[in-house]
């Protein structure tokens, strides 16, 4: 009975918590956003990354599976995509850059949760679920969680799709938006090919990579996360103005919580209690960056 009261609580808090994030940042940059019955396009949006998510939890909590959680997430980006550009679209046409921005989207949550997705089948489970999916009530918490995640990276994507005025030409913001986001995309995906080739073989079983990327950065694919997401934001540049310049958000919320919150933190202590012990890898810990590279190592 206290277990069940102690995961209504921090669940509680949770779910309380995304929503006055997420109704903030709506608030913020819905100004100027296309309106639809009464309510900005943001919302609706807002509405969409969260609402997946729950509907995805109920099968989910009922089987204590976590083999479609990253599926549901790629599914959620391409449909919040469909939708804003819709929403958009009942003012104008969509634009240029409202067709790259969304393009760059699309390629990222295929090539991304797909990845995840055969990832999480190949090996049987996820290790982050272990004892969250437990229990129904505390199993919310990642996939509420999920839909702030969705809402808050995408947030640059739907202001641009959903702006009710014109938004001026393509211009050197968005060249280079689009060059930081090609070598972001890059990393990432070199970065997990070079890791599931090396997982594969059988003789690095219980080892950790050190080759390719890795061994310049111990996330690697976490620099390219923040990196694609951080040029997707310069397309915002030349068409934000006021509030709308909260959008930025999404690469600063990326970063927090890859470095500081659920990525870096969670895997350099699984690293730890694995391997901690082994003088090889307290070497590799200490000569080698947790994120920026140091190529001169």
């Amino acid at each position: 009975m206290d277990s069940t009261r102690q995961d209504l609580r921090l669940t509680s808090i949770v779910v309380v918590s995304v929503f006055i994030i997420t109704f903030l940042v709506v608030g913020a940059v819905g100004k100027n956003s296309v309106v639809l019955n009464g309510y900005s396009a943001a919302l609706y949006c807002a509405v969409i990354c969260i609402g997946i998510q729950w509907v995805a939890w109920i099968p989910a909590s009922i089987w204590k599976t976590e083999r479609f959680y990253d599926l549901t997430g790629g599914l959620t980006y391409l449909i919040v995509i469909g939708f804003s550009l819709w929403a958009g679209s009942q003012s104008e046409s969509p634009s240029m850059r409202e067709l790259i921005v969304s393009l760059l989207v699309v390629i990222w949550s295929l090539r991304l949760s797909g990845f995840l997705y055969l990832r999480i089948h190949r090996t049987g489970k996820d290790g982050r679920f272990d004892k969250l999916k437990t229990s129904p009530i505390r199993f919310l918490i990642p996939w509420t969680i999920q839909g702030l995640w969705v809402f808050l990276t995408m947030i640059v994507v739907i202001v641009i799709n959903s702006q009710a005025d014109s938004a001026p030409e393509l211009g050197i913001w968005d060249g280079i938006g689009l060059s930081i986001w090609i070598l972001g995309f890059g990393i990432e995906v070199i970065a997990d090919r070079q890791k599931t080739v090396f997982n594969t073989e059988s003789n690095n079983q219980g080892k950790w990579i050190d080759s390719g990327l890795w061994s310049h950065s111990r996330h690697p694919n976490y620099l390219g996360e923040i990196l694609l997401w951080t040029g997707i934001a310069f397309f915002g540049i030349s068409c934000f103005t006021g509030l709308e310049r909260v959008a930025w958000i999404s690469p600063i919320f990326i970063f927090i919580l890859l470095t500081k919150i659920s990525g870096i933190p969670i895997l350099d202590k699984r690293g730890l209690e694995k391997w901690g012990d082994n003088p090889e890898y307290q070497k590799y810990r200490n000569e080698t960056p947790a994120l920026i590279p140091r190529f001169n190592k």
